[in-house]
């Protein structure tokens, strides 16, 4: 099989990249780079033990598919045709718990690929349907079959026993760390210089790390002094603990392990999110504002409430909205949660929401 473990930035379909539907491959990359990324970000005041604080929240929900996954799928898709990791008519083969499932079979379908995805059985049944209607196969895993472990055990079996696959591995490729130092990481310092506004930390969950991964190497860069912090449920502690630990409601983080590509050594301190906080939040974004998106979007900003509320008085904390709620219709993210004492939930009063527009930066301009 092909991968795009090695792939490194180089022009699309360079010297060794010589093939008759290269035109029409690079016709529908750029078609794609119209429709991901550039995203608005969110300006949301609020209150909380008597603090008024700033989340900037990525609004991307209005990525390709509706979520942060599409900017990974297509630099990854980017660098492997760039360097002959995989050419038309191969089939995409990848493990996910969701969100990477529909943005590789939507943009693997976009570009005439086949897409065969291998998912553990209890995530929702949104998520199944999304990715049936793109035209995608799903073998979906059990957690007898392993759950997400087996799923990529599967993937890979798959890809070693067939000819003309190209397995992306999401949780490996430096490819999916540059999607983010490229794009997420340059839109979120332009925006928040057009908006006036210092950012002393960014926090996100981590399924992949691609997305905390890629901002630090950013900010490392570019945003000196910006702490960048990973997310995890408190309900199961994978980071902290390096395997599986419990169970959480948050899809889309912490899987079942750690991923390759984070390197813990390099990020600032874990932050810890119970996750029916992380759905009382969301459920709050959504009645106050309008702001329909996932739960996942509900633990980052308590992440950086949690974070801006310990800087003290004014502080701004930048995160991810990374998908929308209608992935969650059928899960407890549409039924009435209980709060607990330990939730922040119930003393955060959200004040004022203004959105700043994408800064109109070209894919993987590292500006």
């Amino acid at each position: 099989s092909r991968d795009a473990h090695s792939a490194r930035h180089p022009d699309i379909f360079g010297t060794d990249m010589q093939h008759e539907l290269a035109p029409m491959i690079e016709e529908r990359l750029e078609s794609l780079r119209a429709l991901i990324g550039d995203t608005r970000l969110m300006v949301i005041r609020c209150r909380y033990q008597g603090r008024e604080l700033t989340v900037c929240a990525k609004y991307e929900v209005q990525n390709f598919t509706g979520s942060i996954k599409d900017r990974m799928a297509l630099h990854i898709m980017e660098d492997a045709y760039a360097h002959g990791a995989v050419e038309p008519g191969d089939t995409i083969v990848e493990a996910t718990s969701g969100n990477t499932g529909i943005a590789f079979s939507a943009v693997g379908r976009a570009l005439g690929h086949d897409v065969r995805i291998y998912m553990p059985d209890w995530m929702s049944r949104e998520r199944v349907m999304v990715i049936q209607s793109l035209g995608a196969e799903i073998v979906p895993v059990t957690a007898e079959e392993g759950g997400f472990l087996g799923s990529i055990a599967r993937a890979e079996a798959y890809a070693e026993e067939h000819e003309h696959v190209f397995a992306p591995r999401q949780f490996e490729t430096q490819s999916n760390i540059d999607a983010h130092r490229l794009t997420t990481g340059p839109e979120i310092r332009r925006q928040l210089e057009a908006a006036g506004i210092e950012a002393c930390a960014f926090v996100a969950g981590v399924g992949t790390g691609g997305t905390v991964m890629g901002v630090h190497a950013y900010a490392r860069e570019r945003m000196h002094g910006m702490r960048v912090h990973p997310l995890e449920p408190a309900n199961s502690p994978t980071l902290r603990t390096g395997h599986r630990v419990g169970k959480h409601r948050i899809q889309g983080i912490s899987d079942e392990f750690i991923p390759a590509i984070v390197d813990l050594d390099m990020l600032d301190d874990i932050v810890d999110v119970w996750d029916g906080d992380a759905i009382l939040m969301a459920q709050q974004l959504a009645s106050k504002f309008g702001l329909g998106v996932g739960i996942s979007a509900g633990a980052n900003f308590l992440g950086a409430v949690k974070l801006a509320y310990e800087a003290g008085e004014g502080s701004a904390v930048a995160t991810i909205f990374c998908d929308s709620n209608k992935k969650y219709l059928s899960t407890d993210l549409c039924r009435e949660e209980p709060a607990k004492d330990e939730y922040l939930t119930p003393d955060v009063e959200l004040l004022g929401c203004r959105v700043i527009p994408g800064p109109g930066l070209p894919w993987r301009s590292g500006l």
